[in-house]
């Protein structure tokens, strides 16, 4: 992938080397502190519940590392130039913000670009504190995507779902979520959930939303490629394998050693890929109406 084609994103934020660290506390996929299969437990505990999850993780992730302080992205700056990762989060984030914005317009709306955090370790966010073991997430209340770039090393080694259009597709589906909560998705399903409707298992509405995010992902990936032609061989590959490396099915097959479809919150691998396909395939935001279909 060609990514230095893409223009970058005025809108990353370093908040990075705050006293986070990123040695200790939970980790997503393993290493010190909690696994996958606690945290997935933790995510189930807490939409069953009614608790944000990443609350729940984050106060438990403050009991180990109480002495650290968790930066602040309200006070950090932009990313040095010379981080070559760092722009490359910067080039995938400019262009999906020219892909959105350019959708939007031809629907008669205006796209708002969200802020794209770097972390390290752990964070602060209008949602809550959050440590590096939730992996990359959205939060609506302040319009964020927050990114720990270790998740793409974890991505590599524990999945082996290396390459940067991989890496490129999960920065595209947290940009989804902001999709979602610019056309009022997120707050459907926010308040079907606060109204005790059930959210998780395998056709339900969280399901629902983030294989929706699969699909803009997609979206982005066609018109991105439309405008740059910035992809190249194997790229596709890259992107397919890793929305398949991070289906419900296979995380709950690793940390549990069984699969239980009444827990799922993303969808299968197959699903996932299916619906990152349509999207690819297609261009077309309303291909991606995962909430008025039977068949996911």
């Amino acid at each position: 992938m060609d990514w230095r084609k893409g223009r970058r994103s005025d809108n990353v934020v370093d908040a990075r080397g705050g006293g986070g660290g990123g040695g200790g506390g939970m980790r997503f996929g393993g290493g010190k502190g909690l696994g996958i299969g606690a945290v997935l437990l933790i995510v189930g505990i807490g939409w069953l519940t009614g608790q944000d999850p990443l609350q729940i993780l984050g106060q438990l992730s403050g009991q180990v590392q109480q002495q650290q302080a968790a930066p602040s992205a309200t006070t950090s700056k932009a990313p040095p130039a010379n981080d070559e990762q760092a722009q490359f989060v910067a080039s995938i984030l400019g262009d999906t913000e020219d892909t959105w914005k350019a959708l939007f317009a031809q629907a008669g709306q205006q796209y708002r670009d969200p802020k794209l955090v770097l972390f390290s370790g752990q964070v602060n966010s209008a949602c809550g504190f959050a440590s590096s073991a939730v992996g990359p997430f959205y939060c609506p209340a302040d319009q964020r995507v927050y990114l720990d770039m270790s998740f793409f090393r974890e991505m590599e080694t524990r999945f082996a779902a290396a390459g940067d259009f991989a890496q490129a597709y999960v920065i595209a589906h947290e940009i989804g979520h902001h999709v979602q909560t610019l056309l009022g998705v997120s707050a459907k399903v926010d308040a079907a959930r606060r109204s005790g409707q059930r959210m998780e298992g395998d056709n339900g509405l969280l399901v629902r939303q983030e294989l929706q995010a699969d699909c803009l992902a997609g979206v982005w990936a066609y018109q991105a490629q439309k405008r740059l032609n910035w992809l190249e061989p194997g790229d596709v590959e890259e992107a397919l394998n890793a929305a398949n490396a991070i289906g419900d099915d296979r995380l709950q097959q690793q940390g549990r050693g069984r699969v239980v479809p009444d827990s799922f919150t993303h969808g299968t691998s197959a699903q996932r890929v299916r619906w990152f396909k349509t999207g690819f395939g297609s261009g077309d935001l309303n291909r991606c109406d995962t909430f008025g279909t039977r068949d996911l």
